[in-house]
């Protein structure tokens, strides 16, 4: 690990100020991801931000038909509270299954979408549920939230405060786990609502993707049946140690049809 200055500021305008004055600092919110990135020096900062003290924007509340999740609250809150389990309990079966209990209890949503690892889970849930991400600049529609291979339209010193998530008639997640990390080979959630059906992927592209052949087969008719002879191409898709691009793509159906039976 190289040196770096620690800072720990108490509001979200000091980290702000931080992060305009210094171009080069990090933020950390649960540091699942950059404290193993700094210890094994795969990538160097001149200071890391901690977000631990902003308590603001650690929690989850309702607010109309939505839930909000703020940017500090912990996969382990999410997947244990009561609110998420009776109005989006497919968010909560998500959060449920990141990871292992450290990652649950320090690693953050805001952290997660931050990163935009192409294997994590919640990208799924943004985008699947059509969620809004707030920052402290502006509101993102996740369409236009992640951008590619750990990239997002995140500016320079923006910060994420909380994410909004729309309450679904019904939605449903699965995945096929890594055995080891619980990343995602391949991800899908599935939600319906007024505005319609969306199908979000993760796991099996360089960023998170929706199919609109499914969309459009289950806003037909919301049976797992409905995506028979539904497939996602593998051209463009990852291929590592865990599973070819190629088993991906085969894969697409199958946890799409699971993520559909979880939703009934």
């Amino acid at each position: 690990m190289y040196d770096f200055e620690y800072h720990r500021p108490i509001n979200l305008d000091d980290a702000a100020a931080l992060l305009a004055a210094n171009g080069d600092f990090k933020l950390l919110a649960g540091g699942m991801s950059l404290i193993p990135s700094l210890k094994l020096r795969l990538s160097r900062h001149s200071g890391v931000v901690d977000l631990g003290s902003l308590q603001h924007i650690n929690g989850i509340r309702r607010d109309a038909d939505a839930l909000v999740v703020g940017a500090m609250t912990p996969h382990a809150v999410v997947a244990a509270s009561a609110d998420v389990h009776s109005t989006l309990p497919a968010l909560a079966n998500l959060a449920e299954g990141i990871g292992d209990p450290l990652v649950r209890n320090r690693g953050t949503i805001g952290g997660s979408i931050a990163n935009a690892d192409p294997a994590a889970d919640y990208p799924a849930g943004v985008v699947g549920l059509g969620a809004t991400i707030i920052t402290s600049k502006r509101h993102i529609l996740c369409d236009d939230f992640f951008t590619g291979l750990f990239e997002t339209a995140l500016q320079a010193g923006e910060i994420i405060t909380a994410v909004r998530f729309p309450i679904p008639q019904k939605a449903g997640y699965a995945k096929l786990p890594q055995p080891a990390s619980r990343f995602a080979i391949i991800g899908v959630l599935v939600a319906k609502s007024a505005a319609g059906v969306r199908v979000a992927v993760t796991g099996a592209g360089p960023c998170v993707f929706r199919v609109a052949e499914a969309e459009a087969a289950l806003a037909q008719r919301f049976e797992p049946s409905a995506l028979d002879g539904i497939g996602i191409k593998a051209d463009g898709l990852n291929s590592d140690i865990h599973a070819s691009a190629e088993y991906r793509a085969h894969s697409f159906c199958a946890m799409a049809k699971r993520a559909v039976l979880a939703a009934r």
